[in-house]
């Protein structure tokens, strides 16, 4: 029986996805709105929120696989006022989410215009992450030293499928609890993921100043 061989490019996909998926997996800032704003709204806006930090994740995964080495020292060299606009944006979305009405019922559609700016907000935010560009930076840079030359978009389209990938199985999850809870519910999680959104905004200006 013959054993099934994958080509270096496929291997490559593979190993991109899981890269993709392992960092887009970590509950931080991205899964705290991603998650509040499925319960909030439903699982369009919940996709539509994890779309945007998995665009990111491509954009920052092709600037290291195609190693574009001047465009890498300049975001680097922009990490702290990436970091002070990503702190102070975090700020603003949760008081946008402490101030929001209670959505009435559940399944009401989202406008295009409403999903286009969730996608737009969190592709900025995690283009402003500090971490992300340093996450990026290491493991495809390293990836791309010992690829094959025409496998960079392989790299790409492999992270973008992995990290929307968990955003999809988590806009499904959270939506399926979202069905059992009522409008008391959604206050209580709401002052949360505020709570937690403004947690993480001045975790990371508070790291920014004692840096």
């Amino acid at each position: 029986m013959e054993s099934i061989t994958l080509s270096p490019i496929a291997l490559l996909f593979g190993q991109s996805m899981l890269i993709g998926l392992s960092i887009a997996a970590p509950v931080g800032q991205i899964g705290v709105l991603a998650i509040q704003r499925t319960l909030d709204q439903g699982r369009a806006a919940g996709i539509a929120t994890g779309l945007g930090a998995a665009l990111a994740d491509a954009v920052y995964g092709a600037i290291g696989a195609f190693g574009v080495s001047s465009l890498i020292a300049w975001l680097l060299g922009l990490k702290l006022w990436l970091g002070l606009f990503g702190g102070l944006f975090l700020l603003y979305l949760a008081w946008r989410t402490l101030t929001a009405p209670v959505a009435q019922g559940v399944g009401a559609a989202q406008a295009p215009a409403s999903l286009l700016s969730q996608v737009s907000s969190t592709f900025v935010l995690t283009l402003a992450n500090p971490s992300t560009i340093l996450s990026f930076m290491a493991v495809f840079g390293a990836l791309a030293g010992r690829a094959p030359a025409a496998s960079p978009w392989a790299m790409v389209s492999g992270v973008l499928l992995g990290s929307a990938l968990w955003w999809l199985l988590l806009a499904a999850a959270v939506g399926w609890l979202r069905d059992r809870f009522d409008a008391r519910w959604q206050r209580g999680i709401r002052r949360c993921s505020a709570a937690l959104l403004a947690g993480l905004g001045l975790w990371q200006l508070l790291s920014i100043a004692l840096a």
